[in-house]
């Protein structure tokens, strides 16, 4: 790996990054979605492939543990993140509904879904937010490149504008940090 390489990689990573100001208001609109949905007792639950699952599960942990300080526990989900579940529904119906199977279960009105897609068109992240969204609960999509078919099934669709997976899934942390930032300004420390 060349130096070149390593500037040109940080470059684009830093160009997506700062991107997200312009998005300011999408991500202070899903940021107040969800506090005010687990502030309220509500559940998030969160699902995503690959890389978007690890992200997935790094917001819903940091709710039930904790992001920066000690603060009392929010009710959060991850969907990808039981492999007895995944692998039950995976067998007994198909991949695409292992997450829409499970909001069938824990969805209901005001909860909030957070479906993680960099290309916003993985099957089984659509059949999740029309299931979530049938299930009365808010559909929300952390995408990226075009938002995909899942944009426009989405209560709150938040695009990230890179093709690249890699950094769209870097400012997707970013996101979910500053989401996490916002709810622990809104509760005393534990």
């Amino acid at each position: 790996m060349t130096h070149d390489f390593i500037r040109q990689y940080a470059a684009e990573s830093a160009r997506t990054i700062a991107a997200l100001a312009d998005l300011a208001p999408v991500i202070d609109r899903v940021a107040c979605t969800i506090s005010d949905a687990v502030l309220s007792g509500h559940l998030l639950l969160t699902a995503g492939n690959g890389g978007s699952a690890a992200e997935a599960m790094h917001l819903a942990e940091e709710l039930t543990g904790k992001y920066c300080r000690p603060r009392r526990a929010l009710p959060a989900l991850c969907l990808n993140a039981d492999p007895t579940a995944l692998t039950c529904i995976a067998n007994d119906w198909d991949f695409a509904s292992v997450f829409s199977r499970q909001l069938e279960a824990f969805a209901r009105p005001g909860a909030v879904f957070v479906g993680f897609s960099t290309s916003g068109n993985s099957e089984n992240i659509l059949r999740a937010l029309a299931t979530a969204k049938a299930r009365g609960a808010t559909a929300i999509g952390l995408l990226g490149k075009t938002g995909g078919k899942a944009k426009d099934l989405c209560d709150i669709a938040l695009i990230v504008p890179s093709q690249h997976a890699n950094h769209v899934q870097e400012a997707h942390q970013a996101i979910l940090h500053l989401i996490l930032e916002h709810i622990d300004s809104l509760l005393p420390n534990a």
